[in-house]
């Protein structure tokens, strides 16, 4: 289901395809703005907040990756990436910059907004505030169960959309193993190996930030056989 009050931004140097998209969304439902490349972006990104960025890779200038990379240090904006299909490495290259998701080009626009409103459906629900909130504890990390909130000390911790709901499905059953298929499956992706190897990505991406030392990790453990498990304190 579309959120009608989602705000996107469409970056791609290809004014038809800009066009084309923009108004498929508007359509839809969505408010779009649109991007011509990487610099037109973070002009827009200055001034208004987006609830949402799809995002081409290869642009002129600076590239999708890049830009990726620089709002995740300030961000936690969901970011789709459009790729060339075999643009493999770009992908993996994506979503450990931060990305939340990629779909290859060319794809079918109901294909976009399918994968559009997946991920906004990940993000956490700020008003779903509990008066009595679970916290687990991981080491000096607490995340906040019903608020979808990871703190270091006083130091809220970014999370990207996907992180989000990472969180929630291990949060919902810790010290259970949860399995890459299921993961995939958890997350509204299409099953199949590509996708288990970018969920393992995302993994990784989150341990930097609960785990001291995320090669050796003591609260998102990796369980032979079985999955992926949170072990809180």
């Amino acid at each position: 289901m579309t959120d009608p009050d989602a705000h996107l931004l469409i970056v791609d140097d290809d004014e038809r395809i800009r066009g084309l998209l923009q108004k498929f969304l508007i359509r839809h439902g969505f408010l779009v703005s649109a991007a011509r490349d990487a610099a037109h972006a973070r002009r827009l990104l200055a001034g208004l907040d987006f609830d949402m960025i799809v995002l081409d890779v290869m642009m002129p200038g600076e590239d999708g990756i890049t830009l990726t990379r620089a709002i995740r240090e300030t961000s936690g904006t969901p970011i789709l990436l459009l790729t060339a299909r075999g643009e493999t490495e770009n992908r993996i290259e994506g979503l450990e910059a931060g990305a939340d998701d990629y779909l290859s080009k060319p794809f079918e626009p109901k294909e976009l907004l399918l994968r559009i409103n997946a991920i906004l459906r990940r993000m956490p629900d700020p008003e779903a505030v509990s008066t009595a909130p679970k916290l687990l504890s991981l080491g000096p990390i607490r995340y906040d169960i019903e608020r979808g909130e990871m703190w270091r000390g006083e130091e809220l911790v970014r999370l990207t959309a996907t992180e989000s709901q990472l969180m929630r499905i291990f949060s919902s059953s810790p010290g259970e193993p949860v399995s890459r298929s299921k993961l995939v499956e958890d997350l509204g992706r299409d099953k199949g190996q590509a996708q288990e190897r970018a969920v393992d990505v995302q993994i990784t991406r989150l341990r930097r930030k609960i785990e001291s030392d995320p090669k050796q990790p003591r609260y998102l453990q990796t369980v032979r056989g079985a999955g992926y498990m949170l072990a809180p304190d």
